[in-house]
This record gives C-alpha cells, structure tokens and sequence, in this order.
C-alpha cells in the first residue's frame, strides 16, 4: 500500500482507537456541531466605494449586487440616489456617516437630528437601514475629533430614539488595527495606551448600552506585505497550513484574520466587554499594485476573498469566540480609479467598473436577481488534484481533506470501489471533490493550498462515481 492510503488510513484508524468507548457520543455531539455551526454561520456583505469616474450607475450597480445574491450592503457616504436605488431590495443597507461632520455633530444637537431626518428617516421606509457607520478610522486618521468622537454618536443616537429607529438603526464607528499595541499572541490583545480606558472604554460602554456592536477594519494583506518573511502566506490566504499556536491559550489559528479577531475580542474583554459582537466593515485582497508591493496579485486576490467567504459561511465563528457568528464586507465591489495612493489602493474591486469580472470567487451573475448569503458556483462542477502538483503538497492536502476537512474517504480504502486507480493523484481528487461536494460547492472549497482544481466534466470512472450536488 502507498505512503498516501497509509497516512490518513492510520490517522483514523488511531483516532477511532482512542475513542471507540465513546462513539456513540461522539457521533451526537458530531451531529449536533453540525447543525450548530449552520446555524450561526457569518454572511457576507460588500463595501459600494464611488470614488471613481467611470461607475455604473447606482441602479445598475444594486442590481449587480443583488444578480450576485448579496443581501447587505455597506456605504461610505447617504447619497440619496443609492439609497433610491436599494429601495424594497430587502438588502440590509450600513450607510456612512463621513469624518469631516464629526466636529459639528458633536457640537449641535439639532444638526444631528436634521441629519437623521434628511438621510434615514427619509428612506427608511423604502429601504432597510440597518446602521450608520460614523466616521471612517476616525482614532486613526483624525486625530483631531478622537475625543469628539462619541459626543456625536450620542447626538446621532438621540436624534434616532426622538423617532422611535434606535432598535431598527444601530451605530458604531470602524476602526483599524491599529488601535492595537498588541496583536500576538490574540489572547493578549490590548488597545493603544493612549485610548483605551480615555477613548474605547467609554466608546464599548456606549455600543454595549445601545445594543449595537464593533466595526473592525481587517486587512491581513497588510500584515504579510509587512512581514512576509515571518507570515505565511498560506495562514494568510486561508490555506491548509500547520497553524500557529497561541502559548498563552493553547489554541491554534490557521488563518491571520482569526487571529485578529481574536486579538480584538481579547482588548475589549480586558477594559470589561466579553460579549460585544464584531463586524469585519472591510477586509480585502488588492489584485494589482506597484511592482514594490509584496503579494499583490489575481491570483492571491482569488484565493483570499473565495476562501473567505467559504469560511465565514461555513465556520462557527473564531477559536476565541466558537458560535459566534462574524459578518463580513469585502472591500470592494468595484475598482476605484480616482482612489489615492499606490497602485493597489483602486485594485480592490471584485468587478471592472463594466460590471465584469477581475476574478471569479463564484459571485456568478444571474438572469434576474437572487437574494441569499451564501454565493454558490451555477453549473455542474467537480474538485480534482491539480496536474504537476509535487508529492509532498498533495499529500499532505489529501490528508487535511480526510483528516481535519472531513471528506469522505472511506470508499478509496482498499478494497472499496474507488481504491483503483491506486495512485496519490487519484485518491486525491476522490477525496478533494467529497470535500467539495459536502460544503455545497462554496467557493474555496476546491483549492487546498493550490493543489487542486474545479473542473466541468465528471471525472467518474465505471466503477468508482464520484459524487455530484
């Protein structure tokens, strides 16, 4: 028998050893893992940017959005014509609220009322506004309104408790990492010194008081394009890779943007907030930028947004924080060509201002407009082993499938019906595509680290069908 059938046929051989007492058990709480993490699985919105000259329009632009079945959408500004256009969408609309008022919001109460007024009252009707994101990064970049900060989310506040929105709207303010001193391990995450018990203590008191929740903006491009040669840009990529272990916790992260979750969730706990809920409001892959820009790419863009997706609408939340869901925007639904900044800053897009396509993560565009959370590949498909892929990397994705991914090998045991041909290339596709296939096609679902691809003819053979969705 080859090295590859050994492997994971040993692994599960030892693990059924070392369990078998308790089976019965194990196979309960199995099903229950199930049905709990379908249940509290994240969904997936988008980041509409304008700062361009050559967009659709915002009608054609909403009807994008919806033919790629998104349900939540996040805005920079309440320009009343993309508010029109969302209109009896049912999308769930975040519209921003921008830096540069802060300072007079904060100041007079009845500007934050005539603002409710002309820019979620107004609509709200029509169009569902969920939250109002004010400011952008403001503890980052305007350091001159940090302290003016809440003041204008409690006038903002008050204007929407005097017309009875305050439960259906909710406010909050993104933030950058930055924030953090802190990052590694996440279990000792903290906030800067400089605003956590003067600027984020009160700032949490006030979302926890109101029932709203943190805006996180997330980039672990950024963190790798900083450290590449400390990052791996697998565990950035949502690769199979071997982890990294938190010493203080013991638990282990294969993907950096748990990892900062996880780091956020522990600052906020140390100033006495356990159970505020995060919102990543950006997270991205740039796929073009200046030749100096580390890891920029199509293909990297690819494999970071399709296996993000992929692990938000399928996870149960972050090792910190299991069953607790984190929505996600991806920033953006389009390139931006009037963005400042390097090359990368207006390559965020998923789509060309033409509405096609920078790469495909199976936001497949429909006839007519869908509505769901989960973006699924339209026709007939299955995940098969890469061709020229080398031995090492494909068998250690064949055992990740069979191991830690859960696929089902059991039918390229020897002696079963798909054990022949008995090559590492095609056990490997057998068990790539049972992954595949249990996780509804979602995209990211078919990569493993690059040694796997999805193809359109059904690599069934006469003895050994392969299953298809």
């Amino acid at each position: 028998m080859e090295h590859h059938l050994r492997s994971h046929l040993a692994k599960r051989l030892d693990a059924f050893a070392c369990h078998s007492h308790g089976l019965i058990l194990l196979l309960i709480c199995s099903l229950l893992s199930i049905f709990c993490s379908a249940a509290v699985a994240g969904s997936i919105g988008i980041n509409y940017g304008r700062v361009a000259n050559n967009l659709p329009s915002p009608r054609q632009a909403v009807q994008l959005m919806q033919s790629c079945s998104l349900r939540k959408v996040k805005l920079y500004d309440a320009d009343a014509r993309v508010l029109r256009a969302l209109a009896y969408t049912q999308m769930e609309v975040i519209i921003g609220f921008p830096n540069e008022q802060v300072y007079s919001i904060a100041r007079k109460p009845s500007l934050a009322r005539k603002w409710i007024k002309r820019n979620v009252a107004k609509h709200i009707r029509a169009t569902n506004i969920t939250a109002i994101s004010v400011g952008n990064e403001v503890l980052t970049s305007t350091r001159g309104i940090t302290k003016l900060l809440l003041p204008a989310m409690r006038n903002l506040h008050d204007a929407l408790v005097a017309l009875n929105l305050e439960s259906q709207v909710k406010l909050s303010t993104p933030h950058a990492l930055n924030v953090l001193s802190n990052s590694f391990p996440p279990s000792a995450g903290a906030f800067r010194p400089d605003i956590a018990t003067s600027v984020m203590k009160p700032l949490l008191d006030f979302l926890s008081q109101t029932g709203s929740f943190v805006m996180i903006n997330a980039y672990p491009y950024f963190a790798y394009r900083a450290n590449p040669a400390v990052i791996s840009l697998d565990y950035t990529l949502f690769r199979p890779n071997a982890g990294v272990k938190d010493p203080q916790t013991g638990l282990v992260y294969t993907n950096l943007l748990d990892a900062q979750l996880d780091a956020v969730f522990a600052a906020m706990a140390s100033l006495g907030h356990k159970d505020l809920r995060i919102v990543v409001t950006e997270t991205g892959w740039p796929s073009k930028g200046d030749p100096t820009e580390t890891g920029v790419s199509v293909s990297n863009a690819a494999a970071y947004n399709g296996n993000l997706i992929n692990h938000i609408t399928t996870s149960n939340g972050t090792p910190m924080k299991p069953g607790v869901p984190v929505d996600v925007f991806i920033f953006a639904l389009f390139n931006e060509d009037l963005k400042p900044g390097p090359e990368s800053e207006r390559n965020y897009g998923l789509f060309y201002p033409d509405q096609s396509m920078v790469y495909d993560v199976g936001m497949q565009k429909t006839k007519s407009p869908a509505i769901g959370n989960k973006p699924q590949l339209q026709q007939s498909s299955w995940c098969v082993a890469k061709p020229g892929v080398s031995k090492s990397s494909l068998q250690a994705a064949l055992d990740y499938a069979c191991g830690l991914g859960k696929a089902d090998c059991s039918r390229i045991q020897v002696g079963q019906t798909c054990f022949d041909p008995n090559t590492l290339v095609d056990h490997a596709s057998y068990a790539f595509n049972s992954y595949y296939q249990k996780n509804q096609k979602q995209t990211g679902t078919c990569d493993f680290g690059g040694t796997a691809m999805v193809v359109q003819q059904d690599p069934s053979t006469t003895k050994c069908a392969y299953p298809q969705n």
